[in-house]
């Protein structure tokens, strides 16, 4: 059961969990610990403010999704949670686990209440260490986070199992041994932590010391706190919302909150969930008890591989002891060849056993968690958590198909050599092929006329050679930078025929493929050369845009159904090159003041652009414009739009700059410097307003007239 522990630590304090709580992504987290991260956010951002303006739809807002870019490598990376305008400014801080954690963003206020069960501060949001989701909190505080309980009866379970001396809760480098619990406050203390954090007198004086061991029996045999509703805490959990996948009270039902939605028997669907996690485990443990059985495998093909090498280096001693006058020079080239192929396999069998180690750790402990998370008698706290672990076992086993099992190196030394010919031949000594039997695949050929580009995507094709008689098992795809630089695997697959997305646009890149069976690799093939497009063909994205958006002309046309600004994002991210597009005003009514730019893929979609720091835009009416970003409005500049004007943005990677124009004449200075990263188009709008946007645009002349002067 130790390789479960890692699945019983929170992530922040990277102790066993205390008081664990399920966040809406169905991470847990210890309830001390989320009030020690809690970070205060704007007025603004409030779920007050949000209802009052309608544009609130949950009690818990997310505000901040973090996603790794998949458009180059050079762009992809975490960024740091909490990423909004009132996000605090002292450094962050590190975890045992290594997780980053804000600190409180005030002291808590002095209160009578336990820390847990303290109000958290007004306009608190909480983010997710390990998805870095934040939301932001309801009244109800951290109150409206159901307990998991099935985490805290596995870890009673497993604290009872390792059986081991109890230490101090509060010391802070090297825990001494515990020499009192106190019941009241449930924490254990050595002599000096006692004597330091719970002195004996005040209120403290009342609180009952009692030995650890004692402490721990009571602890384990306290009641089991009975399954309540967080909306009505007198409430049982008595049915589950299918719809909403949680336990639900009558008290809810009665108050209509699900009226819509399938409700079934609590019993009846804990029961088919604990089925559903026992079908995932079985596959699961199938694959565990392979890779098991493949580590058996490995671990002998090191031990055969040392046997042969050695056997190898003898034969070839003796070979080259008979012509030892003319091959002194010739052995000692062919010895080191010898054991540059034993440590090249060596290294292979090992870096496999080490990878496949890793994995099955992590498999066996997610296996022995969901067995404990099995046992527990809990429907409703059972439920709380087992969609999120089915999921986390098929994933799991899903990695175990994708060719893991299969030895990437085999045990022979395919080499022979040939003593037959005269002395005079003897500078052209060399290694044979021993084993004809089984040789590596032909090199591939690139089928050109189905290799293409388009936009900032490479497709690529290729076949086996017509006579070649010996199989692929495999093919390795790889490209390098667009810059000439080095080569990486892009693909690596049974496919003949594969897409890259992301690359940069108005690039050169090299491509080539080789194929691979058991014995080993093939030569590359050619070199294929590729060009992306110098200009970007892109609409507008409806998969990322807000709900109040319209979408007509394939998705180039859009205004909105909402009197609030909503955002709307294009399809294509850039991060490389000068870019150019524009868009025609279709419709402008009420003099409203739509916004213009470029932003990051989790801006925030239901407010103007450029009010977070996930922005930087141009927003004009009809008389004049501004430049805003992170609700910084900077240079006002005289001139406006009516209906049938043209906005362009001119995003350049080569000078760091944004620029914008309208009527093709340039609206004030440039409106930002420093610009780097991954940019999406981007525009607010609402429903007085509606744009179309055209694309495939060469950079204007002016423009590049003054960028060549400069």
């Amino acid at each position: 059961m130790e390789e479960m522990e890692e699945e019983l630590k929170c992530p922040v304090c990277g102790s066993f969990y205390r008081e664990p709580i399920i966040l809406p992504c169905s991470h847990n987290i210890c309830q001390a610990c989320a009030r020690n991260i809690l970070v205060q956010t704007p007025e603004s951002e409030s779920p007050q403010s949000r209802r009052a303006s309608g544009s609130g739809v949950s009690d818990y807002d997310y505000l901040d999704l973090d996603k790794m870019s998949l458009y180059s490598e050079a762009d992809s990376g975490y960024g740091s949670y909490g990423g909004f305008a009132s996000a605090p400014t002292t450094p962050c801080q590190k975890s045992p686990n290594g997780v980053r954690v804000f600190p409180p963003a005030m002291p808590p206020p002095a209160t009578h209440l336990s820390p847990a069960l303290a109000s958290v501060p007004r306009n608190s949001c909480i983010t997710c260490p390990q998805c870095h989701r934040s939301l932001i909190l309801d009244d109800r505080g951290l109150r409206g986070f159901p307990k998991n309980r099935v985490l805290e009866g596995v870890i009673d379970r497993y604290q009872q199992s390792k059986a081991a001396a109890l230490k101090c809760q509060l010391c802070e480098k090297a825990p001494k041994e515990a020499t009192v619990m106190c019941e009241q406050c449930d924490v254990f203390y050595c002599d000096p932590c006692r004597l330091r954090c719970h002195p004996p007198r005040g209120p403290l004086a009342k609180h009952r010391l009692v030995p650890p061991a004692q402490g721990r029996v009571s602890r384990r045999l306290s009641p089991r706190k009975v399954s309540t509703c967080t909306d009505h805490e007198l409430e049982n959990h008595s049915m589950y919302c299918v719809q909403c996948k949680m336990p639900v009270c009558y008290q809810c039902l009665e108050e209509g909150k699900h009226s819509s939605h399938e409700v079934k028997a609590l019993g009846a669907m804990w029961k088919l969930h604990k089925s559903q996690l026992s079908q995932a485990l079985n596959g699961l443990s199938d694959r565990a008890k392979e890779a098991k059985e493949f580590l058996v495998q490995l671990r002998n093909m090191v031990q055969q591989i040392q046997e042969n090498s050695v056997e190898f280096e003898a034969c070839l001693v003796a070979q080259c002891d008979a012509l030892i006058d003319a091959l002194n020079r010739r052995k000692a080239q062919l010895l080191a060849r010898v054991n540059k192929e034993h440590e090249h396999k060596l290294k292979v069998v090992r870096d496999q056993i080490s990878h496949c180690t890793v994995k099955l750790r992590q498999t066996t402990g997610l296996m022995e968690y969901c067995l404990e998370v099995i046992k527990e008698n809990d429907p409703s706290g059972f439920l709380q958590i087992s969609d999120a672990l089915i999921r986390r076992v098929h994933l799991t086993e899903d990695q175990w198909g994708k060719g893991t099992l299969t030895p990437r190196m085999t045990t022979d030394f395919d080499l022979s050599l040939d003593n037959s010919p005269l002395l005079q031949s003897i500078h052209q000594l060399d290694f044979v092929q021993m084993k004809a039997s089984s040789p590596v695949p032909a090199t591939p050929i690139l089928q050109l006329e189905d290799c293409c580009t388009h936009n900032n995507s490479a497709t690529l094709s290729w076949k086996q050679p017509p006579l070649s008689t010996v199989p692929a098992e495999g093919y390795i795809l790889e490209l390098d930078d667009g810059n000439g630089g080095q080569f990486r695997e892009v693909y690596v697959g049974k496919e003949t025929m594969c897409t890259v997305d992301g690359l940069h646009f108005n690039s050169t890149y090299n491509a080539r493929i080789k194929a691979f069976n058991k014995t080993g690799v093939s030569q590359y093939s050619k070199t294929l050369v590729l060009q992306t497009s110098e200009v970007a063909w892109f609409a507008f994205d409806p998969g990322s845009a807000h709900s109040d958006i319209i979408f007509s002309n394939d998705n180039l046309t859009v205004t909105c159904s909402s009197y609030d600004d909503r955002v709307v994002l294009g399809k294509t991210g850039f991060s490389k090159g000068v870019h150019y597009w524009e868009l025609t005003v279709d419709r402008y009514d009420n003099h409203p003041d739509p916004a213009f730019g470029v932003a990051r893929i989790d801006v925030m979609k239901d407010v103007m652009l450029g009010k977070d720091d996930k922005a930087w835009a141009m927003y004009v009416d009809n008389n004049r414009s501004w430049f805003m970003h992170n609700n910084s409005h900077t240079n006002r500049t005289e001139g406006g739009i009516t209906k049938g004007a043209t906005i362009g943005v001119l995003l350049d990677f080569n000078r760091k700059t944004l620029t914008f124009f309208i009527n093709d004449e340039q609206q004030g200075p440039i409106a930002f410097e420093n610009v780097e990263g991954l940019f999406f188009p981007a525009v607010s709008l609402n429903r007085n307003v509606q744009v179309t946007l055209h694309t495939g645009l060469q950079v204007p002349d002016f423009y590049s007239s003054r960028a060549s002067i400069a």
